[in-house]
This record gives C-alpha cells, sequence and structure tokens, in this order.
C-alpha cells in the first residue's frame, strides 16, 4: 500500500479500532489451560460483529496466497482459526525469523537472572576473535547491538547467515549503522548458552515453553537455528506478548523495562525496530536488504500500537494491546520471497478492517494513497494515484538510493529490465509526493 509521502493520509489502523467499538476489551484476559488435554477457548465471531461473508472472503485470500495456518484471538479467545489442506491444528511449522522474538525475550530472562548484561561485549560471552575485527572494533559490538541489529559487521558478505568470523567483517562502528543481518543475531543462541552454563534448547523450554504450555522444539536448518511448533503455539506467545510477558498470574519476564524497550524504537537510525520485535506506528521505517528510509507507518493499515514477530516467507505474529487482538499466520511465500515481509502482512489487515459488518466495504479503502498493481511484479506495473490524479514524473530507486528508471506522464511503468529485488517508487503530481515500495520478481 502506498502512501503520501507527507504522511497526511489517515492510517488505515484507525478503522480497526472499530472491531471493538462494543468496549470489548475491558473484559479481563483468558489463558488456554496447560495440559495437552484443555480446550481453549472461543468467541463468536458475531459477538463482534464480523459478517460471515467478508470471514470467507478473508479466508479465500489466505488460501490463495500459500497460507497453511491462520488464528485470530481477541482477548486470549480463538476468534478464528482456520486450516488449509493437510495442515492441521497438530502440523509443525518453522517460525523462520519470527522466532527472533523468542531469542529476544530469553535474553531477558538471562539478564534478569544475573547471567548476562546487554550492555556487555559480545566477547565477554563468545570470546575475543568471534569476528574478523580488529580487536578493538570487536570490543564496541554488545549483546544490545546484536539484539537491535546495529552491530555494523557487514550484511553485504555472499552469505549473511554465516556466523563463522571470516563471515564477521568490519562496515562501521557498533551502533552507527542499522542493518538487518543474521549471523549477529544467530550468535545470540551461543551468547545465552555460555552465560547460563546450559544448552540453549534446555534454557528455553525450562523459562518459556513449557510455563506457557507451548511445543516445539529448535532446529538447525544450515546456518539458522529455527523454531518449529503448531500455530496455536505460535499464538500462546503472542498473548504472553499481549500480557507484555505474563502467564495467567505467572511472569515469565519480571523485567518490565527491558519487555517496554524491546517494544519501542530501541535506537534512532530504524525508528521500527526494537529487541528483534518489528514496530508500528512510526514515522519512518527501514526493511532487510537496503539502507533506504521509509516514511510512514510499516503497516498502514495494522493498528498503530502494533508489535510484530516477522518472518521469511511471511510467518508472522501481530500482537495489538489496543483492541486485545492477536494475529498469527503460518506457510509458504505469500507472493514474495524476502528475510521480512510486511506487505502481505499489511493486506490481510484491509481484510480484518472489514470484517465488521458495520462498515461499507467501499469505507476501507478511504485512506488509500498511491497503489502499484501487481506487486510484486515482473512487468509491467500499473500506478493508481488518489481521485484519478496522473503521475507526472515517476522515478525508480535501488536498495542503495541510485536511480534506475524513470518516467514522465505515464501510468504504466515497464520494469521488465529491473534486477529482481524491492525498489523505492517515488511519484509526483502536482503538489502532491507519493513514495511506496515494490517488489519485482
Amino acid at each position: 500500500m502506498g502512501r503520501l509521502h507527507t504522511g497526511t493520509c489517515l492510517p488505515m489502523w484507525a478503522f480497526t479500532l472499530l472491531l471493538c467499538a462494543s468496549d470489548a476489551r475491558a473484559q479481563p484476559l483468558y489463558f488456554p489451560p496447560l495440559g495437552p488435554g484443555g480446550t481453549w477457548e472461543t468467541l463468536d465471531p458475531a459477538s463482534l460483529n464480523w459478517c460471515p461473508d467478508r470471514i470467507d472472503s478473508l479466508y479465500a485470500y489466505l488460501d490463495h496466497h500459500n497460507t497453511k495456518a491462520f488464528i485470530v484471538l481477541k482477548d486470549g479467545r480463538i476468534v478464528l482459526e482456520h486450516y488449509v489442506g493437510t495442515f492441521t491444528q497438530d502440523s509443525l511449522w518453522y517460525w523462520a525469523s519470527a522466532g527472533k522474538t523468542l531469542t529476544s525475550t530469553l535474553v531477558g530472562i538471562a539478564q534478569e537472572e544475573g547471567y548476562l548484561s546487554i550492555e556487555d561485549p559480545t566477547s565477554n560471552y563468545l570470546g575475543a576473535g568471534w569476528t574478523s575485527e580488529a580487536p578493538a572494533q570487536e570490543a564496541q559490538i554488545t549483546v544490545r547491538n546484536q539484539l537491535t541489529m546495529t552491530s555494523g559487521l557487514n550484511d553485504a558478505g555472499a552469505d549473511p547467515y554465516c556466523t563463522d568470523p571470516s563471515c564477521l567483517t568490519y562496515l562501521a562502528d557498533a551502533g552507527t549503522r542499522w542493518a538487518y543481518h543474521n549471523g549477529p543475531y544467530t550468535l545470540l543462541d551461543q551468547v545465552i548458552a555460555q552465560a547460563t552454563g546450559q544448552p540453549f534448547g534446555q534454557y528455553f523450554n525450562t523459562k518459556l515453553r513449557n510455563p506457557i504450555g507451548m511445543n516445539g522444539l529448535w532446529l538447525q536448518v544450515d546456518e539458522n537455528n529455527l523454531y518449529f511448533s503448531t500455530a496455536r503455539s505460535m499464538a500462546r506467545f503472542g498473548l504472553l506478548a499481549l500480557n507484555r510477558m505474563v502467564w495467567a498470574g505467572d511472569t515469565i519476564l519480571h523485567d518490565t523495562a527491558y519487555f517496554h524497550a524491546a517494544t519501542t524504537p530501541s535506537q534512532n537510525i530504524n525508528l521500527s525496530y526494537g529487541y528483534l520485535w518489528w514496530l508500528n506506528g512510526q514515522p519512518t521505517y527501514m526493511l532487510p536488504q537496503t539502507q533506504f528510509v521509509f516514511q510512514g507507518p510499516l503497516m498502514p493499515d495494522a493498528p498503530l500500537d502494533a508489535y510484530n514477530a516477522l518472518g521469511k516467507n511471511d510467518q508472522l505474529i501481530n500482537v495489538s494491546p489496543s483492541t486485545g487482538l492477536v494475529l498469527v499466520r503460518m506457510g509458504n511465500a505469500a507472493e514474495e520471497s524476502l528475510q521480512v515481509s510486511t506487505y502481505f502482512n499489511n493486506i490481510i489487515w484491509q481484510y480484518m478492517n472489514a470484517l465488521d459488518c458495520g462498515m461499507g466495504i467501499n469505507e476501507t479503502q478511504a485512506a488509500a494513497g498511491m497503489v502499484l498493481a501487481p506487486n510484486p511484479a515482473s512487468s509491467p506495473v500499473r500506478i493508481s494515484l488518489p481521485g484519478g490524479m496522473q503521475p507526472e514524473q515517476t522515478e525508480i530507486c535501488d536498495s542503495q538510493g541510485r536511480t534506475v528508471l524513470e518516467s514522465h506522464r505515464n501510468a504504466a511503468l515497464d520494469v521488465a529490465g529491473l534486477a529482481p529485488g524491492v525498489y523505492v517508487v517515488k511519484v509526483a503530481s502536482g503538489a502532491r509526493r507519493y513514495v511506496s515500495r515494490l517488489v519485482k520478481e
């Protein structure tokens, strides 16, 4: 979804609040039982005034875009639960980078228990020489830098997932550059293991998985340590995060200051990133594989207060305290293959915003800015502007900010010659300026 560069468009998240216009949010949170034989309580969508035909449209969209499991909780109760094909309530799937939020939580628990401090140099736990940097440069990298993606290590190497010292080379001083770099993140598992003196998986199961009734396990896949579980276990963690790491009176993470820091801007470079959580509602955001700073919130149609676990191939958890909603999706890539995708997630929220029977479907389009279709695309791409306005000047920039395509007074763009990747599309029409992302397949 495009948006005005000036940020004057009303974001669609505002309509999401209408989902709970009956003030049902005042209800206390419900927590499902821990045992395998317990029943998770449900909530009738009709009690939220959600239209059955619009739920069917949401499910049809999800089915068409490679979804395996989809769950929506309202104040802890299951209001929507949908599985596709042979995938069931008991099927396991990987979280991809959505699992980074599990690691973030475990770091907070380890710090609370006195095993580590996020202000410590990472070399305190991994030893000197865990990178190829000069000793003084390496000593600047702290556990906090790993949590906030500000290690300064070069993310443009041949294998950004590699954790070998030879792959971890200097690009900038720690804390001065934000880049989505999996290698330094993955090493947090070793930091926790070394600090606690326990295998990472064992510490995770004892401190986080078992107390909230999750299932699943961590598996090494190439250089990555990925978490696999059921969709309901994913929803359990989302519910825990909704209640700020307290499960039915059992506090999993007592350090409220840590959780607040984890779910608010962690640095001033990418305001939409906390401690491995993605944050909606910030004035700007950055994405993996680019140093471009986008204007506006990460997902304009989602609740502004949402904090999100986002992973490759559109694994996602959205947590919105203002609405009491937790939204979970597992599956294969919807339309694109990126480390983190917010485009598909935002479209899901467009469907969510339209569920309320009291809202006309056309109202959900009220905040639309520039639309690029199709997106992702191969070629051509059409530009649609509000009010039938026509683009006067169009510029497409690559991830390094270089102009790779220009067009004048043309609503159709031929992008066949562009390499696959994420681009920035800037459009001028009269006094209006628009900017949006384009994914080239």
